[in-house]
């Protein structure tokens, strides 16, 4: 089965190695643009077409996919099937029909559940305790098509983003490996959402990991973890911003304000009143700083108790 493969981040990276590990035959891939960034601006090639300059795949990268951009690739290359992980765009119906097994994505939610652009991140914040990987036959909706596989797991107490990305990402690659074999033999049936019961799972941005102190300590110790590590959570610090890396839940209670400053306890962190319960920040990026433990940016730096945070 000649394979075409569209994916653009470091997941979509993760799951091109699982294919290119079990020998398929992969006859492209298509990515976005390379972009620049950091100081210099420099271009920078995606994780997907490092991933496959690496295993040797020519790499396709098409500033879009309308009026048909795409079809001289696709003549070229004929694909029989499609896979699609967090390329990043939605597809054209061009390129939808054209192989034969048509386009199969690899989602990291259990759908109709997280149907969008952030599945993981919005998983964790919002406190669930299972999440997985859906492979699903593409149409022109928003991760609206048939399932065809899922694979279940549960999210750690304190598990961020970045550590379940790619765990998801390994999940993803063999799911994906057995839904290829079950397509190609014929034992996969697809199986229609229930779109009564879709969520969405809109993009993050730096607003989203802005701390609302009122809220539950665990709820708090949540987007921390799903904002780890971008964009961070962050709240306002004296004259500047915190970032959080690193907090834990303590079943104390307080009296005081939401985002008080209660005390700096060893081998614990910086305890912080919530709308329910306290909460332990073990690791932060003060303002002017680097990302450390709080004890150790405690030891050159006065941390005002009392200090009400946001």
């Amino acid at each position: 089965m000649r394979i075409l493969f569209m994916g653009t981040p470091d997941f979509a990276a993760l799951t091109l190695k699982a294919m290119t590990d079990a020998r398929l035959d992969i006859v492209g891939a298509v990515s976005q643009p390379d972009r620049p960034k950091g100081r210099g601006y420099k271009l920078v090639p995606t994780e997907v077409k490092a991933a496959a300059s690496e295993a040797g795949i020519n790499v396709y990268q098409p500033e879009s996919l309308k009026n048909g951009e795409l079809m001289p690739v696709l003549d070229e290359l004929k694909p029989d099937l499609i896979v699609v992980a967090a390329y990043g765009r939605i597809l054209p119906d061009y390129i939808i029909n054209y192989p034969k097994y048509g386009c199969v994505n690899v989602h990291a939610s259990l759908l109709p559940k997280y149907r969008g652009a952030a599945p993981i991140q919005r998983a964790i914040i919002n406190g669930d305790k299972i999440t997985g990987v859906t492979t699903m036959k593409m149409d022109s909706g928003l991760d609206t098509g048939d399932m065809l596989l899922k694979a279940e797991t549960e999210i750690g107490e304190y598990e961020t983003a970045e550590e379940l990305f790619d765990r998801l990402a390994e999940i993803g690659g063999r799911l994906l490996i057995e839904t290829i074999k079950g397509l190609e033999n014929g034992t996969v049936t697809p199986t229609a959402q229930n779109h009564a019961e879709h969520t969405y799972a809109p993009m993050i941005t730096r607003e989203t990991g802005v701390i609302d102190w009122t809220k539950s300590a665990r709820e708090i110790s949540k987007l921390i973890c799903g904002m780890y590590s971008w964009p961070l959570a962050s709240t306002k610090y004296k004259d500047g911003i915190l970032k959080i890396t690193e907090a834990r839940v303590c079943a104390d209670e307080s009296d005081a304000p939401a985002g008080t400053i209660i005390a700096l306890e060893k081998g614990k962190g910086l305890k912080i009143s919530c709308g329910e319960g306290t909460l332990y920040i073990r690791a932060a990026q003060f303002p002017g700083s680097k990302k450390m433990n709080v004890e150790d940016y405690a030891r050159g730096h006065k941390i005002d108790m009392g200090l009400v945070l946001g």
